[in-house]
């Protein structure tokens, strides 16, 4: 026998052995609720006997203690067998709830016409008050020998808790909220014999229910006394718990919670509650995101499963962060067809084993291409062999720093990359083509930003001369957990021990999720006609500053104690303050009020194609001078500006 299959055999074996115990422990908790369901029944109805007589012994009759000797031991058999086929001793007796309690009535329906009729036919005649007083008396001691367990345990966990309530073995834990959400989440951990967590106290700005208890743990003030009372009640975890909060609410309130030095976790979004999956296993940490003060962004996703559905996808520079993302939400919509394509093949192929595990039983139609979209031959040719109706471009050097200084690599890549990718579609018929775009393409300051300017230049100008391909442009800002955006940076500097490095101290940047940027450019390519530049409002700019220190204090560590901040000076090409989105003239609203449509770019076809072929030829000459032919192009662009 092999190791494999040896391993495989022990493991197969102590599955058998395991399910053996467990069904051994089953039968014997099973027997011992049955001897207290026995033991119940002779206690009850003698005191009944008992009772009947004003608790004389001496005073009962001999025959009446004769019939009870032959009876109860009948009515117990009836009890038991009654009891087992309505499941009662079926239970998971760390759950037993009220619906035991009914059941238990609902069988004394069938047990007590059963005890009568038994009596009757031996021909005892016992009293009438023994009856009702042994029968009411055994429903409260079967009821309450199915909680016992229960109670037991409870008695138990508050006696540990108070034994350790500050030691190192039991987590104390507030939950913000005392509604739907944080009921349930106390009741599971009180019941749950899988964590140490224990709930102590709870946050509610519900005036009405503070000074009072949920499932025994009292509601001790609002979000003002957040800060007073996990240092009162030396609380180690705060649990997040309204999933129906807005987002600036949710921002509030967090900040509060991130000054006491607590763990911060939170329930993620009101969906658990439609969906009734709300419990301690769902709960996760609170993440920058849950900072940001900004409600998701929706979009219609009915029109665009309708528009995805049975097409074919191609989207380039699949395997990065926001192409990925584009790959997994295309996937879910049924395309016929999703074509990958990258130039980093371990991206591509991590991309690909992830969507083909997750729709394995769904028969994804799923190709993937390595290329670059630099290379004419190879993106034509990919193009013309699988005539995909819709093509998303994400492919392109995004790292401003790096692009200042091989200005020529942009040029090839986001420039030409787009122009031959975007001409390809044109020749295969493609129907829409999307460009994802940035907000450094307004009024840029770096080379990466003026080549996008650029990118979005060519897909306006592809529209008027493509009347079968609607070419559409998407600009977003920066995007929370990319490849090398700022958060997995501050998180590796972090677990290090520090420095956190920020370039200024007053820096900020308008910031969404890759879900919600994918979200964005899927409702966009639904909007389309030809022509557009979708842009978004973000909210807010945040400071990198404030996101540093947020990280930091997630962590549960202090900024410039625990965690050293350092300022490094702006890097070539990089922004203090990121322009508003909206600042564009012509804005024009869409039917989802965050996704707006940018002023048409006026430009010379004929000249920007005599300029194009200049970049190209003066890029692959690694010209000194490109960012010069670039800030003709683009008169907004100032070289070496900050």
């Amino acid at each position: 026998m092999s190791d494999l299959e040896n391993k495989d055999f022990q493991n197969d074996s102590k599955k058998q052995v395991n399910t053996h115990l467990s069904n051994k422990k089953w039968v014997r908790n099973a027997l011992v609720v049955m001897l207290g369901d026995i033991v119940a029944t002779y206690f009850c109805f003698f005191m009944a006997l008992l009772l009947r007589f004003d608790f004389s012994f001496a005073s009962i009759e001999d025959k009446y203690i004769t019939w009870a000797l032959y009876l109860i031991p009948i009515w117990c058999i009836i009890i038991v067998t009654v009891f087992y086929f309505t499941r009662l001793y079926h239970s998971i007796w760390s759950f037993v709830s009220i619906d035991e309690a009914l059941q238990v009535l609902r069988a004394y329906c069938l047990i007590a016409p059963l005890m009568v009729l038994s009596s009757l036919i031996l021909r005892f005649r016992m009293p009438i008050s023994f009856y009702m007083i042994g029968i009411v008396g055994c429903v409260i001691c079967h009821i309450g020998n199915r909680f016992a367990y229960r109670i037991l345990r409870k008695l138990g966990g508050a006696v540990s808790s108070n034994a350790t309530g500050n030691g190192s073995s039991v987590e104390r834990v507030m939950i913000i909220g005392a509604g739907d959400s944080g009921s349930v989440l106390i009741k599971e951990l009180k019941n749950s014999t899988h964590t140490n967590m224990v709930p102590v106290c709870v946050i509610d700005d519900n005036e009405n229910k503070i000074g009072r208890s949920l499932f025994g743990v009292p509601v001790v003030g609002g979000r003002n006394d957040i800060i007073s009372k996990a240092a009162e009640y030396n609380i180690d975890t705060i649990i997040f718990a309204i999933p129906t909060a807005s987002g600036s609410n949710r921002k509030e309130i967090l900040n509060i919670a991130k000054e006491t030095g607590c763990k911060l976790r939170t329930i993620p979004g009101v969906y658990q509650l439609a969906t009734g999956e709300v419990s301690i296993s769902r709960v996760r940490n609170v993440e920058l995101i849950d900072l940001l003060g900004r409600d998701p962004i929706t979009v219609d996703n009915e029109a665009v499963f309708n528009m995805i559905k049975g097409k074919t996808i191609l989207v380039t520079g699949g395997g990065g962060s926001i192409g990925s993302e584009l790959c997994r939400q295309i996937a879910s919509h049924e395309p016929k067809q999703l074509i990958i394509f990258d130039i980093y093949e371990n991206n591509a192929y991590e991309i690909q084993q992830d969507l083909l595990r997750k729709y394995r039983n769904k028969n994804l139609n799923l190709v993937t291409l390595i290329g670059s979209v630099r290379n004419t031959h190879r993106i034509t040719s990919v193009m013309m062999e699988y005539k995909p109706d819709i093509v998303f471009h994400a492919a392109a050097h995004k790292h401003v720093p790096l692009m200042e200084e091989s200005p020529n690599e942009a040029i090839k890549n986001n420039v030409m990359g787009t122009y031959k990718t975007a001409k390809a579609a044109a020749a295969a018929g493609v129907k829409k083509f999307v460009l994802i775009s940035t907000d450094k393409a307004v009024n840029p300051t770096n080379i990466m930003g003026a080549t996008k300017r650029i990118c979005e230049m060519i897909i306006q100008m592809m529209e008027r001369e493509t009347p079968n391909t609607s070419y559409v442009a998407v600009r977003f800002g920066n995007v929370l957990g990319s490849n090398g955006s700022v958060i997995p940076l501050f998180k590796k500097q972090i677990a290090e021990g520090g420095p956190v490095t920020v370039t200024h101290k007053d820096i900020n940047r308008f910031f969404m999720t890759i879900p919600e940027a994918v979200s964005l450019i899927l409702q966009a390519s639904y909007y389309a006609k030809g022509g557009e530049i979708f842009v978004l409002d973000m909210g807010e700019p945040v400071k990198i500053d404030d996101m540093a220190r947020n990280l930091i204090k997630l962590s549960g560590l202090r900024p410039d104690i625990d965690i050293k901040i350092e300022y490094t000076g702006l890097r070539p090409g990089e922004k203090l303050y990121e322009e508003k989105l909206m600042a564009e003239e012509g804005m024009q609203m869409t039917d989802n009020k965050l996704i707006f449509i940018g002023k048409p770019i006026e430009m010379d076809d004929e000249w920007f194609k005599t300029k194009l072929e200049e970049l190209d030829r003066e890029s692959r000459a690694d010209d000194k001078n490109i960012k010069e032919i670039v800030q003709e192009i683009v008169p907004t662009y100032k070289i070496g500006s900050n």
